[in-house]
């Protein structure tokens, strides 16, 4: 068995790693980046190493550096969680040629999986069906453009090196192919060194189901039954839930067969994930599901196949990675129940799902029977600008489909984040949307139906008096009223927003703030008070950056005419692209920034002036 784990990786999966490692007796090793030296995996591990500044690129992605740290603190294995470098065939040799034991498949099965036209190509041998498109040698943007047209738009663009909804646009037509190509190779350069794109035919009402496979290095390979991950945005997973909603025995048969194959085609040993493609539009249906891609490593959403099965995937990584068989075959594995999981994340749905940072000076959780809480930060963190905005993963398991999704709906509706913005509002409005709860969800829900489920709520007029008590001093002769209790109105801000409140009573001990939460939305409220700041607008022409980040496109220069909605900066933040754009028609009358350049929170990238 392992004796001394470092696990290449950080927040809530490298938590995760090491509370399973610690009930096994086994060594932890963090390492962090300067961010995140006082990180809570980093707290938990018996023993962390840094190994660099706070940009991934010089830290967390520096194979070199997790080497090094390996040695030096005495590791014989490295496990890399998911993300980062966990999919790098040339990390994972290096690990082996390291004399470390490596927890993940061979890296001649990441390599066979890691690029999806091949990977496709390798299905397609093994007999499990794929989605018809084109994964040619020729990648000039004129072949690809007619190689769309010949599958019939709408097409998927794919990097080839892709994953976790990186490097993939979504095409209508024609008119938008060039620039969701050049948006797509772009990403695909800075995410994963590798601008190669095949294109796919894109199912009209698609829903994304996955099996987990897991293999040893004896040759056996079982699965844990599918999960269903329909409900995305931006080919991003937002709730996921085990099993499948609509799943028959016989489809689930083929299904799960068809991945045990795929994964006996590469030799797979460890945890992975086969993802398929399913015709949504009907009931589910073996001859209408497809397989899409490989994912050689643990999944974000790994906690529900546990739930359901009550196993502890990454005690199997570790198992396994020491030689042993698997912990159970195929007969003894069975569903119990149902499982659902939402991800937290610090992000504004009201303002574009803006990816939000800042100390968390308020974290809470909710709680119900069957929950669990996978995250990687405490109250007192600070959500950094550096990494993935995921606060935690909120899990809930029932007995039944509706009681996992009552119980998972509780714990979010309880949770309460301050200042920092979250997604728990939107969340809770995805579980209760009518075809979430009908379990007819496909992954182009939130794409028509999105933007009311992101729109801001009010606190309730209860919620409002009570805290508005709170705040005032108890005067019993302020706002009497004959034969009735005394009731005054006064006038508060409500984040910064005046409002209005009527309320009775008042406080012995009155405070200067209160933080309200409901239904997993926080707010504060203050004293009434003039504030004469006021930051630039939209309407004023001036372009801010919403979030710090790096420029990767300057699409204008200064004296261009534009015309409202014309693509003026992009900028990359939080492992994603945010598109600025003219806020009227008018004039570049200033431009500030440059390729390349790292920019801070609202700092003026342009401005527009108004042609008179």
């Amino acid at each position: 068995m392992i004796g001394a784990l470092l696990i290449a990786n950080r927040g809530e999966i490298a938590c995760r790693i090491i509370r399973t490692a610690h009930r096994m007796g086994i060594r932890t090793i963090a390492v962090h980046s300067d961010a995140d030296a006082e990180a809570l995996h980093v707290q938990m591990a018996d023993a962390a190493v840094a190994i660099g500044p706070a940009l991934a690129s010089e830290s967390y992605l520096r194979a070199d550096k997790i080497l090094a740290a390996a040695q030096a603190a005495g590791a014989d294995a490295i496990h890399p969680g998911y993300g980062f470098l966990s999919e790098n065939a040339d990390f994972a040799q290096g690990v082996l040629d390291a004399g470390l034991t490596w927890v993940g498949p061979s890296p001649a099965s990441i390599r066979a999986m890691g690029l999806k036209d091949a990977a496709k190509a390798l299905m397609e041998k093994a007999g499990v069906p794929v989605t018809p498109g084109y994964l040619g040698e020729d990648q000039s943007p004129e072949r690809l453009a007619r190689e769309a047209e010949g599958i019939g738009y709408p097409v998927l663009i794919k990097a080839v090196a892709g994953g976790g909804g990186k490097g993939m646009r979504l095409v209508e037509d024609a008119q938008g192919f060039a620039d969701a190509l050049a948006s797509c190779q772009r990403e695909a350069r800075s995410s994963f060194g590798n601008d190669r794109v095949l294109i796919e035919k894109y199912i009209a009402t698609p829903r994304h189901i996955e099996v987990q496979v897991f293999g040893d290095t004896l040759g056996s390979v079982v699965h844990l039954f599918e999960r269903d991950c329909s409900l995305q945005r931006r080919h991003q997973k937002v709730i996921e839930e085990a099993p499948a909603p609509g799943m028959d025995p016989a489809t689930r048969e083929a299904l799960c067969a068809a991945a045990v194959r795929a994964a006996k085609a590469v030799d797979y040993v460890g945890a992975g994930t086969i993802e398929f493609i399913a015709d949504g539009s009907g009931p589910l249906d073996a001859e209408k599901i497809w397989f899409m891609e490989m994912n050689t490593r643990l999944q974000v959403e790994h906690p529900v196949t546990e739930e359901i099965t009550g196993v502890d995937l990454v005690e199997w990584q570790l198992r396994v990675a020491s030689g042993e068989p698997l912990p159970a075959a195929q007969e003894d594995l069975s569903i119990s129940g149902w499982a659902m999981e939402a991800r937290l994340y610090a992000e504004d749905p009201a303002r574009g799902f803006l990816p939000s940072t800042g100390r968390l000076e308020m974290l809470e959780f909710g709680d119900a029977p069957g929950g669990r809480i996978e995250t990687g930060v405490e109250a007192g963190d600070t959500v950094s600008p550096h990494y993935d905005p995921m606060i935690a993963k909120l899990v809930a398991h029932g007995d039944t489909r509706e009681e996992a999704r009552e119980r998972l709906c509780d714990m979010l509706a309880e949770s309460a984040v301050w200042p920092v913005k979250c997604n728990a509002p939107f969340l809770v409005r995805a579980l209760e949307h009518p075809e979430f709860v009908a379990g007819t969800v496909d992954t182009g829900l939130i794409g028509r139906d999105g933007e009311e489920m992101a729109q801001p709520s009010a606190p309730s007029a209860e919620t409002l008096e009570a805290a508005a008590r709170a705040l005032v001093p108890a005067d019993p002769l302020l706002g009497f009223r004959l034969n009735a209790a005394p009731r005054r109105t006064a006038r508060f801000l409500l984040d910064g927003e005046p409002c209005e409140i009527a309320f009775e009573g008042g406080s012995e001990d009155p405070v200067e703030a209160v933080l309200l939460a409901e239904r997993g939305e926080a707010w504060q409220l203050t004293h009434w008070r003039r504030d004469g700041a006021h930051g630039a607008s939209a309407g004023s022409g001036a372009i801010l950056a919403p979030m710090p980040g790096r420029i990767i496109a300057v699409a204008v220069s200064q004296g261009d005419e534009v015309v409202r909605g014309q693509k003026l900066v992009t900028l990359e933040a939080m492992k994603m692209e945010h598109t600025l754009v003219a806020p009227f028609d008018g004039v570049v009358g200033e431009l500030a920034v440059r390729e390349g350049q790292q920019v801070a929170l609202e700092a003026a990238l342009a401005r527009i002036d108004e042609v008179e």
